[in-house]
């Protein structure tokens, strides 16, 4: 009798890339993941920063590879017919750790099942950086096996082959404001994350096919509101689905988080961090399962300077959490592997 069977689905995925305290910065990367009995298989990880081989900014023939190999239409990258899952997102190496499985046509020797030589099986989950898994030691135990329909599992996986990326909207950004030197920081700070960013005074003749390949307009604190209803007005004509940022603080990290939010078009049933809200001194966030959570507030001092707080840098398990804030600190930023929102003081 085989195992029960599992749904296998596909879903754009981000990981959140930011500019972090003490000036370091991760790089943004939007991968799809999958999705196995409705739920992102990243999600039963716990805390990995991690993405899938199916990466947006890796090249055509590479992204097509990658696929065929979870068809079992290429060999396999690893000894004993391993794959990889998940990887480092900074890099390809195995040697910063992956999450691998061994994926198999059909079952075990003695299956009843007619149509089961035609189903896909991933199985013996592992952390492996060399070139053996040890499943003694490093193996995911609570994970799998999964049993996905041929049917099912070719179907979604061919529509990456037949061009749907199923991305997550453009990457670039448009940045209207005034305060040109704030603005060049925050484009430098956006490329170096990988986020692509122009500034502009306003979208007065730009051609309808450049506005679509914005996914965001970033506005500052001084433009006037007839120039932001024309910049609305000129992407709506064009057509183009885009998100609107306020940049009412002039702080390049919060910035960033605000845009890196607004550019996030993943399933809201897909996040692991549902809420985040500031309630006077105190901030709450939400997780649906346990993952590492980053809280970060900001505050302008009498001299217009930026103030860091780090209120927390830990694992939390699933449910709502507060924490008070330090001092005058109102806006935060929480970041997870694989998400990041900002909450504002309530006016």
């Amino acid at each position: 009798m085989s195992a029960a069977y599992a749904s296998f689905g596909l879903a754009p995925a981000m990981r959140a890339g930011g500019v972090l305290a003490g000036g370091d910065y991760q790089v943004h990367r939007d991968f799809v993941d999958f999705i196995v009995n409705g739920r992102p298989l990243l999600f039963q990880l716990a805390d990995l920063d991690a993405v899938s081989p199916l990466a947006a900014d890796v090249p055509p023939a590479i992204f097509t590879t990658h696929v065929r190999r979870l068809l079992l239409e290429a060999d396999a990258p690893l000894l004993d017919g391993r794959y990889v899952i998940y990887g480092c997102p900074e890099c390809e190496g195995l040697e910063c750790g992956a999450v691998t499985a061994v994926i198999e046509r059909g079952g075990q020797s003695g299956d009843a099942d007619a149509g089961a030589d035609d189903d896909y099986v991933w199985r013996d989950f592992a952390w492996q950086t060399s070139d053996h898994a040890d499943l003694a030691l490093n193996g995911y135990h609570g994970i799998g096996p999964f049993r996905f329909r041929g049917a099912e599992y070719r179907a979604q996986l061919g529509r990456l082959l037949d061009g749907d990326g199923i991305g997550g909207g453009p990457r670039r950004v448009l940045l209207i404001g005034a305060r040109v030197a704030l603005l060049a920081k925050l484009a430098a700070a956006l490329r170096t994350i990988g986020v692509g960013a122009e500034i502009a005074a306003d979208a007065a003749g730009v051609p309808a096919e450049e506005l679509r390949t914005y996914g965001a307009v970033a506005f500052g604190h001084a433009v006037p509101q007839r120039t932001r209803d024309e910049v609305r007005a000129a992407f709506e004509g064009a057509g183009a689905d885009i998100v609107c940022v306020e940049g009412r603080v002039p702080v390049v990290p919060l910035l960033v988080a605000q845009i890196e939010q607004a550019l996030d078009r993943g399933p809201a049933e897909h996040r692991r961090l549902t809420r985040l809200e500031v309630a006077g001194d105190a901030v709450v966030a939400e997780v649906t399962s346990a993952c590492r959570v980053r809280l970060t507030a900001y505050r302008l001092d009498r001299l217009r300077r930026t103030r860091v707080h780090e209120v927390l840098d830990e694992v939390l398990p699933p449910g709502e959490h507060r924490f008070r804030l330090p001092g005058k600190a109102r806006h935060v930023v929480a970041r997870t592997p694989d998400s990041v929102r900002v909450a504002v003081p309530r006016s």
